[in-house]
């Protein structure tokens, strides 16, 4: 059936979004064209529920809401407010019309919808109220209002399905208008169906993005991975094959979980047997499947070079107490798990023969294959609580036919990693810069290195002797592959803000950063043995899940997916830029700006500070809830600094970490934000607020006890005395190894009681809110109940926030969004003189 073109009686939209002050009229829609509904055929009288069908049912009608814009049309309203449309002359018709609202500040208000038609309105895709009656005409039209609360800058989908039937009177008008509540009268607002949005939470999580990519050992074809993610319960995840000379996808859903063969260009994935598990291999040259494997034993493995066996790992329960009581026979012995053992198993794929490899009390970790598969490298761990880091690690060196142990390492402290290099000569070790008596140190006057700050070493196996590669490399590394094409080594790095991918050449000993186009690298590969391109995936301060193809000799990228770019091109996202300062000690304090997407340079703007958690640097990007543009987003000014203490911009620098704990990193906030202040005459120096998590949460009460240029602050999983935290979290004393390197309670107790927000709590004077997971294992909630409840003794002004059942980061989407909530809106409370929204949350109570 040929679509009927629609009649309007109204004028083409003009695009702009209205801004006023009174009562608001909508004013645009956009429009799809009309819906033929029939009457069903009645094969009874009524339904099971007694009911007779009738007109008003058809409103039920399922229907897509969520539609593309090429199929809807902008359209304006008369002068008098209303939009009509054709009537149905036979049958009925439905007509969906949308339009977004966005205020500028919290407002509590009403949809007044006026129709004389049979209407359903929608709000982010949820019914909120149904008109089942018609009326005679637009005269006698009666209106229903629908109340509604509106979050601070954000985009509200407003959604009307309106029913015209054959039998009615009136031709499908409608009216609408947002009539604010008396004390939000004055918020302005956005009412168009084209408007720029702003960047929301549901950013950081929800949309189409790449997560990986794979290119076959020869180098021919390329597995992608995408991870579309529509809601908290609706996701998919799928993968595209195809071929990189070509560009030609060969399969537009492959299985997911396949992974490729060491060697041949094929992909495999294991299934559920009768006994045990098959494996399954896919040819891309023929997309044809076989068992190539029947029966393996069901635990995770890892391929011989040579395909011709499996290690794999048998994992053993540790000894488990009986009763009510239990005994804890170390610090490590608290967390969940631990005295569960693995260990390596060899599975030779010619005789299906399982021949277990290492056996004793504790875990062996496979850390490479040789690459003719002769030789295996693992590790082991064992505690050593007496001494930092608090355990010792091992590195054995195993000749498989003869199951002879070489040990490279015996009980070894700040050990990492270990790989071969492609002719099985070398090493590539990963260890702390104090590791192997501290040749990989670079520490300047600092006397301990900071642990985190991962160096790289390389190894001769027939002299032992050990060659640090990256002590005078500021990045910090995160080995990826020895590649056997072109003998370079491929590092991830955390780069200052960014995470950038180097090359490294072990004969003329240079890194060389590769030139890629995004800021921080989430995923690369090369080839094994072709490594003439490379696929990669990152992102940026405007950009999320963005697949490139590379090539190495032009040194240049091609686009292969970036499937957020719908999205993110609908939403109007604040400028960023870089915005660094020389501090008091002639350091340079990198960091960046991001700008209200709205910015207009005459107006005062608050500010908001954010600084680092743990040791490592804030990156750029856009997929975490801390991102500068959620706060942008919400009419902010935004510094995100790199203070001391960060890994990435050098050892020296990282070392400023260790025994501080926050000395000189709130040295470089406080004198950052002056400076910023001071540079930016657009920010309100008495409106600033900083906000941070874990040790971030840490540096955040911390800064309270030092300054008072905060008007507000906000710690989530915050550390408010380092004794406690270092007695009962579950990591607690491991990181003070390295926060607290070789410092006790006993031996310095200034470090671990001044530099505490809870022994300096009267100092406190910014309005300061705590949030806190209730099962934290990390940071656990006495952090911030201890702090609570002596600021609340001194009379000071300071809020807690428990989120039920959620750890260091809240993972349960729904109370992410409330968590997320009451941080915006004790921003706005104190920052932007508005506190409905945080009393619309927590209305006062007197107990």
């Amino acid at each position: 059936m040929k679509k009927k073109r629609m009649v309007f009686t109204i004028l083409l939209a003009t695009g702009f979004a209205f801004q006023v002050r009174a009562q608001e009229r909508l004013t645009s829609y956009k429009v799809r064209n009309a819906i033929e509904v029939r009457t069903p055929i009645m094969n009874d009288s009524i339904n099971p529920k007694g009911e007779k069908h009738s007109v008003k049912m058809l409103l039920r009608t399922p229907v897509v809401l969520d539609l593309p814009d090429a199929q809807m049309q902008s359209l304006a309203v008369d002068t008098a407010g209303y939009l009509s449309l054709e009537k149905a002359e036979k049958n009925n018709r439905l007509y969906l019309l949308k339009t977004q609202i966005r205020a500028e500040r919290f407002l509590k208000g009403k949809l007044r919808v006026t129709s004389p038609v049979r209407w359903e309105v929608f709000i982010d895709g949820v019914s909120k109220q149904t008109k089942d009656a018609a009326e005679d005409s637009i005269t006698s039209a009666s209106s229903r209002e629908i109340a509604i609360t509106m979050e601070p800058e954000r985009d509200y989908e407003i959604t009307f399905k309106l029913l015209s039937a054959s039998e009615d009177k009136a031709a499908p008008t409608l009216k609408c208008e947002l009539i604010k509540d008396e004390k939000f009268k004055e918020i302005a607002c956005t009412l168009a169906p084209d408007a720029k949005q702003r960047f929301s939470l549901d950013n950081t999580v929800y949309g189409n993005r790449t997560i990986s990519v794979a290119i076959s050992p020869s180098g021919k074809y390329l597995l992608t991975r995408y991870w579309n993610n529509h809601s908290a319960k609706r996701s998919r995840t799928y993968c595209e094959l195809s071929d990189l000379k070509t560009g030609k996808v060969l399969l537009d859903n492959a299985r997911d979980g396949m992974r490729w063969m060491p060697k041949s260009d094929k992909l495999y994935y294991t299934v559920t047997a009768l006994n045990g598990n098959d494996v399954i291999a896919l040819d891309p040259a023929t997309l044809r499947e076989e068992v190539i494997l029947k029966g393996i034993p069901e635990q995770s493995f890892t391929w011989s070079p040579n395909e011709d066996f499996l290690i794999y790992y048998p994992i053993e329960e540790g000894v488990k107490e009986v009763g009510a009581l239990r005994r804890i026979v170390s610090p490590a012995d608290r967390i969940p798990n631990t005295r569960g053992r693995s260990f390596l198993a060899k599975y030779d794929i010619a005789n299906g023969v399982s021949e277990r490899l290492t056996y004793g009390n504790h875990s062996t970790y496979l850390q490479d294959i040789s690459p003719d598969g002769k030789y295996i490298v693992y590790s082991t761990s064992k505690e050593n609580i007496t001494q930092r880091p608090f355990s010792l690690s091992s590195l054995y060196l195993v000749d498989l036919e003869t199951l002879k142990v070489d040990t490279l390492f015996h009980d070894e402290r700040f050990l990492g990693g270990a790989s071969y290099s492609p002719d099985g000569k070398q090493l590539l070790l990963t260890a702390s810069p104090e590791a192997f008596g501290g040749i990989g140190k670079n520490c300047g006057s600092h006397p301990i290195a900071n642990d985190f700050d991962t160096q790289a070493f390389i190894m001769d196996l027939a002299t032992r002797k050990i060659q640090p590669i990256t002590k005078d490399f500021n990045p910090t590394v995160s080995p990826l592959q020895w590649n056997r094409g072109d003998g370079c080594i491929y590092f991830n790095t955390d780069d200052g803000d960014c995470k950038n991918i180097y090359r490294y050449s072990p004969k003329s000993g240079n890194f060389e950063k590769l030139n890629l186009e995004t800021d921080v690298v989430s995923t690369f590969t090369l080839s094994e043995y072709n490594p003439a391109i490379a696929a990669y995936i990152g992102q940026s301060d405007s950009t999320s899940g963005v697949a490139y193809l590379y090539d190495m000799k032009k040194k240049t990228s091609r686009l292969l997916a970036d499937p957020m770019k719908p999205i993110l091109d609908k939403i109007e996202l604040g400028k960023t830029e870089p915005w660094n300062f020389t501090a008091s000690d002639g350091t340079v304090i990198t960091g960046k700006m991001c700008l209200p997407p709205d910015f207009d340079p005459n107006k005062k703007y608050p500010l908001i500070v954010y600084y680092y958690g743990g040791t490592t640097p804030t990156t750029r990007g856009i997929g975490n809830p801390y991102c500068a543009q959620l706060f942008a987003s919400r009419d902010y000014v935004v510094y995100v600094i790199q203070p001391s203490g960060t890994i990435g911009f050098g050892q020296e620098f990282s070392t400023r970490h260790v025994n501080a704990w926050g000395k000189r990193t709130a040295d470089d906030i406080i004198e950052g934000t002056k400076q910023f202040c001071k540079e930016h005459p657009f920010v309100d120096a008495k409106k600033i607020g900083c906000i941070g998590a874990s040790y971030g949460g840490f540096m955040t009460q911390y800064l309270q006890t030092q300054t008072d240029i905060f008007a507000a602050a906000v710690s989530h999983a915050g550390i408010s005395d380092v004794t406690s935290y270092w007695g009962e979290g579950y990591w607690g004393y491991s990181y003070n190894a390295i926060a607290a390197a070789d410092s006790y309670p006993w031996k310095n107790p200034e470090l671990f009681t001044k530099q505490g927000s809870l022994f300096n709590a009267d100092k406190i004077n910014t309005p300061l809110l705590l949030l806190h997971g209730t099962v934290d294992t990390n940071v656990p909630i006495g952090e911030s109940i201890q702090l609570f409840n002596a600021l609340k003794i001194l009379g000071k002004t300071v809020e807690f926030i428990t989120v039920d059942g959620e750890n260091h980061f809240i993972s349960d989407y729904d109370k992410r969004i409330k968590w997320h909530n009451s941080i915006m809106a004790w921003f706005a409370r104190w920052l932007q003189d508005r506190p409905e929204w945080w009393n619309e949350l927590y209305p006062e109570r007197h107990l």
